[in-house]
């Protein structure tokens, strides 16, 4: 296969801006990690026009996708879990072509996965973990429970995803085999969540408190990356400037679930500001030293 594809990527690979070609074959019938294309090329390149760009080939009775991608788009791919096909294709895909070493610096960069970056992805899920937990609990109360049922199913995804970045790895799309192997116990959770022959209900009850549980040992070290912002000035910050901070962006639509949580846990404290309203306060939030 590779042999038929050989004159595509040759051309790209004489282009000065292509930086590295990873090819990634379809190895089962089902298959996601190549959206069910026989095979993948990526072309990572310095820049382009577009910055993701693709095409789709026809050849001896298969069928190919060509994604042309910027180095930078890549990376903002790689630090957000913006596309995680594409880490696994550069994790696990053979490399082609690769110019001055980029595809094998990147490869040990990834299997590396330096603390700051591991940092901003914890906070990222985090921030959806408890937002979402937060609708699980909202959910039960009101008895809506295949709501809840459901949202929690999504919790338990942003845990297994948090588990897995702990332990230093980034998460596939293969998700619940890879924390099978790497955190028994979220695993243990999510079969009891969708195997257990009690009532949704009672499932939902009993993982509500084991979750609690869970997600509340791991807040301070999830939180480090905001954490750390806060820790760079002495007095509280209001909610506007930790949302106008650039580092918080990647996660600023979870923030105020955070904020809520990390304060209802202690790890912050919320300090009132008198402003010119009677009785009105502005909330500004401190780290609980």
């Amino acid at each position: 296969m590779e042999d038929l594809l050989r004159p595509i990527y040759q051309e790209r690979a004489g282009d000065r801006s292509t930086l590295g070609i990873v090819i990634i074959e379809r190895t089962k019938p089902n298959s996601p990690i190549t959206d069910n294309f026989d095979v993948i090329l990526l072309i990572i390149v310095e820049e382009a026009e577009n910055k993701w760009q693709e095409k789709h080939y026809e050849f001896d009775g298969k069928i190919a996708a060509m994604h042309t991608v910027t180095k930078n788009l890549l990376m903002d791919w790689i630090d957000t879990s913006g596309y995680r096909k594409a880490v696994e294709w550069v994790i696990n895909g053979k490399v082609i072509f690769d110019r001055n070493e980029y595809l094998s610096q990147l490869k040990e960069q990834l299997r590396n996965f330096p603390h700051e970056k591991r940092d901003l992805r914890k906070a990222m899920e985090f921030g959806k973990l408890v937002k979402s937990y937060s609708e699980v609990k909202d959910l039960y109360a009101s008895e809506q429970f295949k709501d809840a049922y459901s949202r929690m199913v999504h919790s338990l995804h942003y845990l297994a995803r948090l588990a897995v970045i702990e332990k230093g790895y980034h998460p596939e799309v293969t998700l619940w085999n890879q924390v099978r192997q790497i955190d028994p116990e979220v695993y243990k959770l999510y079969e009891e969540l969708i195997q257990s022959d009690e009532a949704i209900s009672k499932r939902l009850q009993l993982m509500i408190i084991a979750s609690d549980f869970v997600i509340s040992t791991r807040a301070e070290v999830s939180a480090k990356h905001l954490l750390s912002i806060m820790e760079s000035k002495d007095e509280g910050w209001s909610y506007g400037e930790l949302k106008q901070n650039g580092k918080v962006s990647p996660y600023q639509l979870d923030l105020t679930a955070m904020l809520g949580y990390l304060t209802e846990k202690g790890i912050l404290i919320a300090d009132r500001i008198q402003t010119k309203g009677a009785g009105v306060y502005q909330r500004k939030y401190r780290i609980n030293h």
